[in-house]
C-alpha cells in the first residue's frame, strides 16, 4: 500500500511550506502574503472539489476514487490520522468536536468522518457525480 500525505507547516523563517512525505519539500509561501495566517493558522481544511460548468445539472466528473464514503475502505478516497502542527511544532490528533463536515449534493459527493485506533482521526470523502440518484 502506498500512502501520500502532504504537511503545511510554518518553519522558524516563517515562511509556510508544503511538504510531501517527510523531509521532501515541495515550495513555500512567504507569511508576507498572508494577513491572518502571518503567526498561525485559525482553519485547516482537508478534502476534494470539483467544478460543474454544467450547473444547476450534476456533472459526471468523480471526485476522489468515484465512490461515495459509505462504500469505505478500498473503495472511497480517505485520509486518515489527520493531525496539525501546534505552536511547539508537535503533530496533535485533530479533536472530532473541531470537524464541521459541508456537502451540499450527498448522492452526488459526500463526506463522512471517523475515529478509531487503525486509521485515527480520518474522514472518506468522494463521489461518482451525477448518477440515477443525483441528476
Amino acid at each position: 500500500m502506498i500512502i501520500f500525505y502532504f504537511i503545511c507547516l510554518k518553519h522558524p523563517g516563517g515562511n509556510w511550506w508544503l511538504e510531501f512525505g517527510s523531509g521532501n519539500y515541495l515550495g513555500y509561501w512567504p507569511s508576507s502574503i498572508f494577513t491572518s495566517m502571518k503567526d498561525s493558522a485559525q482553519e485547516v481544511h482537508w478534502g476534494g472539489e470539483i467544478v460543474n460548468s454544467k450547473f444547476p445539472q450534476a456533472t459526471s466528473t468523480e471526485m476522489g476514487s468515484g465512490h461515495l464514503p459509505n462504500e469505505g475502505f478500498r473503495k472511497a478516497a480517505y485520509f486518515k490520522n489527520v493531525e496539525v502542527v501546534d505552536t511547539d511544532g508537535d503533530m496533535i490528533p485533530m479533536a472530532e468536536s473541531k470537524y464541521k463536515y459541508y456537502q451540499d449534493k450527498p448522492n452526488c459527493y459526500a463526506i463522512q468522518g471517523g475515529n478509531d485506533q487503525e486509521m485515527g482521526q480520518h474522514f472518506y470523502f468522494g463521489g461518482p457525480g451525477r448518477n440515477e440518484n443525483c441528476p
